[in-house]
């Protein structure tokens, strides 16, 4: 098979490392029957290319897509990030989710130390929670995939054999080990991958990564690593207008995408029209709502019940719905209360946020393959300062997501994972799958992928259509990356919103008179991706916003 997309973007020497057929046709969309990878850098979307080239499937394809991310979007994503990714599997016809997320530190005493000096919020190893991309890519491989660790690693070490940096040599040298771990045991493939599995948390390369966290003052150590597992879990999912919209559980913000569908399913956006005031304004508004239930009640489920089931029922959205004021921006936050169930918890006067948090943004990846198979997943690491150990690993700022207020749902504990922002999706009408989107921006991601699945489930757009459409969001919300302990401190902005500048005066003013404050962006509002399977005629349609440097390709 061939790539049917054409030449774009970036020069031709950016591209060289890796095969002219998979790399030479790489633009921000394509269509084709034969499958389709859309990500961020070039390379990483000819890495995916290359090995469904070569028959891998889905699952393949996006490790390999993962692996050379850690390379050609380092800073957006590292080796030692973390990866939360939903896949369909076109054996078993399921959905299913991959926690690639690791938790906080198991001392006891490192999460006292938490309470007592608080969570470092500006960048530090102290807030490195433990590395989960080399695990769930591993588990990727031998749940769903069909190559070796070594086959759909080799675009990435090309990657990094051509690189100059010093951590370049280094991760290589650590990929290296991974692969000879799987050459040298003599036993099945499963037996091979978890080999190449312990290496990295058990054997040799946990030790040298012990000795950097010591160095580093890092608070993890070799056992946080040696009880790391990736999590098969079941999705969060609701029903949209006849399509099943798959999320990650609420050790994501996820959910909160299914509660604002619910609520807009009682409004009909078609008749109110893309992009107009009443549009902007119910879905800002749901969003509000649906992202103060996210800021209350949101945990890792293995420490805390979060009422989800109540959270997306009839009766709690029926409650929730008269809330939203066609004519009337809400300024307060407004959580409701599941368990009554009643409306509204509690209305808090805000004030907005004076902190100055450091963010270090995300990337993305969505793959599908001929056989059906489709996967997106959401890779990440917030560097934000830390730099890269002897063996070439990053690791990012993730237990800042965490915070030391009692008795809150996303209270920092040992082991306990964050709540952490990275939230791909999966979407399945009349039993198959249909659409994959994976956005990178923290707070900002599912906003966008609201915007983008709307423009296609409400408005009939193509991925290059809708990811490309003008844009908004509201930043009514905590923020994510603050530990602060008082939480109404980690508010970002009361009624503040934002547009893109495509969006005309008309609409802003008339968004303004509904008490909204308004900002504009000339600029990407975070940089989605999608993937769109038509099953009538068998194509697959693939795109990633250009403005936000994203790429795409399928074969024919």
């Amino acid at each position: 098979m061939r790539c049917c997309t054409v030449w774009g973007w970036l020069s031709m020497s950016l591209i060289m490392p890796l095969s002219e057929s998979a790399a030479e046709v790489i633009t921000w969309k394509a269509t084709g029957k034969g499958g389709a990878v859309a990500a961020g850098k070039m390379n990483s979307v000819a890495a995916g290319i290359q090995i469904l080239e070569e028959g891998g499937n889905a699952a393949d394809a996006a490790v390999a897509t993962l692996l050379a991310l850690s390379v050609t979007d380092y800073g957006m994503f590292a080796i030692g990030g973390e990866v939360p990714l939903i896949i369909y599997d076109a054996k078993t016809q399921e959905v299913k989710v991959l926690c690639g997320l690791g938790g906080a530190p198991l001392d006891p005493a490192a999460i006292d130390g938490f309470y007592e000096k608080g969570i470092p919020s500006k960048g530090s190893m102290k807030s490195a929670p433990v590395p989960g991309a080399v695990d769930l890519c591993v588990t990727a491989l031998r749940l769903y995939g069909t190559m070796s660790f070594e086959q759909v690693a080799q675009p990435t070490l090309t990657l990094l054999d051509a690189g100059q940096k010093q951590w370049h040599g280094d991760q290589l040298e650590t990929m290296r080990k991974l692969v000879q771990s799987e050459r040298e045991t003599s036993a099945s493939r499963d037996q091979k991958l978890t080999a190449v599995r312990d290496r990295f948390y058990k054997g040799d390369i946990a030790d040298e990564l012990e000795a950097w966290y010591i160095e580093s003052g890092a608070l993890l150590r070799k056992r946080d690593l040696a009880a790391h597992v990736t999590r098969v879990e079941d999705p969060v999912s609701v029903t949209y207008r006849g399509y099943t919209v798959y999320k990650c559980g609420p050790w994501t913000q996820g959910p909160y995408l299914c509660q604002t569908l619910r609520l807009l399913e009682g409004f009909d956006l078609k008749e109110m029209q893309h992009l107009s005031p009443d549009y902007i304004h119910v879905v800002i508004e749901s969003l509000k709502l649906a992202m103060a239930d996210r800021d209350e009640y949101y945990g890792d489920p293995r420490f805390v019940k979060v009422p989800l089931a109540q959270l997306l029922s009839d009766e709690y959205t029926s409650l929730r719905r008269p809330l939203i004021e066609m004519r009337h921006a809400s300024l307060q936050r407004r959580p409701g209360d599941p368990f009554g169930p009643h409306p509204v918890k509690g209305q808090t006067q805000l004030e907005d946020s004076t902190a100055e948090i450091p963010v270090q943004d995300t990337t993305t990846c969505v793959v599908a393959d001929r056989w059906g198979n489709v996967v997106a997943a959401t890779p990440s690491c917030n560097l934000v300062g830390n730099k890269p150990g002897p063996s070439g690993v990053t690791q990012g700022n993730r237990v800042r997501s965490l915070n030391t207020t009692p008795k809150h749902p996303n209270r920092v504990q040992p082991g306990k994972r964050p709540r952490i922002t990275l939230t791909p999706t999966l979407v399945v009408k009349d039993g198959k799958p249909v659409i994959a989107i994976s956005v990178a921006g923290g707070d900002l991601q599912d906003q966008t992928t609201l915007n983008v699945l709307l423009n296609h489930i409400d408005f009939g757009m193509l991925p290059e259509q809708a990811v490309t459409a003008a844009r908004f969001n509201t930043f009514h919300h905590e923020n994510s990356f603050d530990p602060n302990p008082d939480r109404k401190a980690a508010f970002k902005g009361a009624g503040k919103m934002r547009v893109n500048e495509d969006i005309p005066e008309k609409v802003r003013r008339a968004l303004t008179e509904r008490g909204h404050k308004v900002e504009t962006t000339k600029g990407p509002i975070a940089n989605p991706i999608m993937l769109y399977i038509d099953h009538e005629s068998g194509l697959i349609h693939v795109a990633g916003d250009p403005q936000a440097g994203r790429h795409a390709a399928a074969l024919k």
